[in-house]
């Protein structure tokens, strides 16, 4: 979440194709910011964007920018992807949406990492591993909303 190039709109990209695989896009609103404000406007890293793809996921129309206070009123989760972020957005929030931040991982079905690694100076399988646990974790989101909509 720090400059939102590689794993939030990683994140963002995966939940939205998910949201609309399950028909929940009349319930979900998807969006992503970062942290810090080091690329406002730019798109996703051209590795993520490459990686996503290839397996379905559409990030291009997405650009970064910087989380904002209006963010904790008009959303029901904020998702972080790893302990210095979350620190830092429950740093950001009011006490009365601490309960909103978490992190991604907690939603992974079948991964145990706390963490959704950054990639942006690894190789190929540090942005094949985020797809992974992004993947997992938005699986376990999707089953985690409908479950608390009844």
């Amino acid at each position: 979440m720090h400059g939102q190039l590689c794993r939030s709109p990683t994140a963002h990209g995966v939940f939205r194709q998910k949201v609309n695989d399950h028909g929940l896009s009349a319930w979900i609103k998807v969006d992503s910011a970062g942290t810090h404000n080091y690329h406002p406007g730019s798109p996703p890293d051209e590795r993520s964007q490459e990686h996503a793809a290839k397996r379905g996921y559409d990030l291009s129309d997405l650009r970064a920018r910087q989380i904002q206070d209006a963010d904790f009123e008009g959303h029901d989760l904020i998702l972080v992807m790893d302990m210095d972020n979350l620190v830092l957005v429950r740093l950001w929030a009011s006490f009365l949406h601490q309960n909103k931040v978490r992190r991604l991982t907690e939603f992974c079905l079948r991964h145990t990492s706390t963490v959704v690694p950054d990639p942006y100076y690894g190789g190929k399988t540090g942005f094949e591993d985020v797809l992974d646990l992004v993947e997992d974790a938005c699986e376990g989101l999707i089953l985690h909303v409908k479950k608390q909509r009844g």
